[in-house]
């Protein structure tokens, strides 16, 4: 496949082995068996690697169903308000608070503005820009849409946790506690050590559209799922 080839869309149930080995890509299952073909990226060791999703990327029928898919997800814990994490957060977090009939989300930040406050603000790494010191914002004027209210906190994956742990201790400074994280794709199990760090309750609220496993190099230098 060429690079731009990828998230471009959903395939039947069926259409690819997912056992086995992958060479430069990794098949990603829906609940409901529909597939999603994602590019490898070879992690530092050059032994494991991991699927990757862009979601800003992807088509809008592929944004379109992961949102669908989420949203239903979390419809029935009557989500009053969606909160999205930048970057690749927001497009997803927008798409999902449309799907739910809301007509606006929160964007949180990492563009200060001159009116923000310093209070309302944490440090922000990310497993994709991990050089990059960055703070995660709230715009002042966008407390009152959340304080009280039933809060969905979506990223568009989560891999170790380290965004999302930011989000919701930014959150939680105003007294603000979302009753969900959802996210597209959950990546690998790094994300639940931190977030269970960060409160026992966070696991159980911690939902994916699907779940993409560290994948390892097999002596054909080709790609695999660790067994499970």
């Amino acid at each position: 496949m060429a690079p731009h080839d990828f998230w471009q869309e959903i395939h039947p149930p069926g259409t690819f082995a997912v056992d086995g080995e992958f060479a430069s890509f990794h098949v990603a299952v829906l609940e409901d068996g529909r597939q999603l073909r994602l590019p490898i990226r070879v992690l530092a060791d050059g032994q494991h690697a991991l699927a990757s999703l862009i979601v800003n990327q992807a088509s809008f029928a592929v944004l379109d169903t992961l949102a669908e898919r989420l949203a239903e997800t979390i419809r029935p814990m009557s989500i009053d308000v969606v909160a999205g994490l930048p970057t690749l957060g927001l497009t997803l977090a927008a798409a999902v608070a449309q799907k739910l009939g809301h007509n606006r989300y929160v964007p949180l930040g990492t563009s200060r503005k001159f009116w923000y406050r310093d209070e309302l603000s944490v440090a922000l790494s990310s497993i994709t820009t991990p050089t990059q010191q960055k703070r995660l914002y709230i715009d002042p004027r966008m407390l009152p849409l959340l304080e009280g209210r039933r809060v969905a906190l979506i990223d568009d994956v989560i891999s170790s946790g380290s965004s999302i742990v930011a989000g919701l201790a930014l959150l939680a400074g105003s007294g603000i506690e979302p009753v969900v994280i959802g996210a597209a794709m959950l990546q690998s199990d790094r994300w639940r050590e931190r977030l269970e760090a960060a409160g026992p309750q966070w696991i159980a609220r911690t939902v994916g559209v699907f779940a993409t496993p560290i994948l390892e190099r097999t002596a054909a230098g080709r790609w695999r799922a660790p067994p499970a």
